[in-house]
């Protein structure tokens, strides 16, 4: 299970979703659990941390007009009492922490509709990882991410409607 989570840190990161208008076709959703865990038996969690990494040599990439992290913990809030779980400081099940990344140098090859050859094409990426950890353990037990296209400049509705989105279907696939 390290390894899933080295690995998800190091292969992606991700950003933004949410309703109909929104755009959220290029939003992908990976999870993973430790098979050997009863999750019905998680009743509580407690946030341990978060971590924002990015990759902009060129300074493309600009901030959203909202904390993006009081959002991800307020909508994760609302996913984890969806699933009868609450927030505690004493004794938690579970612990989680989540990572935000984003690289705005990340490159694709596309097909360019003129000539129907292969160009190389700039494409920023971005990922959230959720990692849920056994508090008497400390070994993680789930993870989960989406990985997504950085969309320039959205509108704030935007942005948090694919950051909602994300959100949303990550924790959906958390085992209960």
């Amino acid at each position: 299970m390290k390894k899933i989570i080295f690995y998800m840190l190091l292969s992606s990161f991700s950003l933004l979703a949410a309703c109909s208008t929104i755009p959220t076709d290029d939003i992908k959703i990976e999870t993973e659990a430790d098979e050997n865990v009863n999750f019905s038996g998680i009743k509580s969690y407690a946030w341990v941390g978060a971590v924002g990494i990015l990759k902009d040599p060129e300074g493309k990439w600009k901030q959203p007009k909202f904390d993006v992290d009081k959002e991800i913990e307020f909508l994760m809030d609302r996913e984890f009492r969806k699933l009868g779980l609450t927030e505690t400081s004493t004794n938690p099940d579970i612990l989680v922490a989540y990572a935000l990344g984003i690289d705005m140098s990340a490159l694709k090859i596309k097909e360019d509709p003129k000539t129907k050859s292969s160009i190389i094409k700039n494409i920023p990426k971005g990922a959230l990882i959720v990692v849920v950890v056994d508090a008497k353990t400390g070994y993680a037990v789930w993870v989960g991410q989406a990985i997504a296209q950085i969309k320039q400049n959205p509108d704030m509705r935007i942005a948090k409607g694919r950051l909602d989105y994300a959100i949303t279907q990550i924790i959906k696939k958390m085992p209960r």
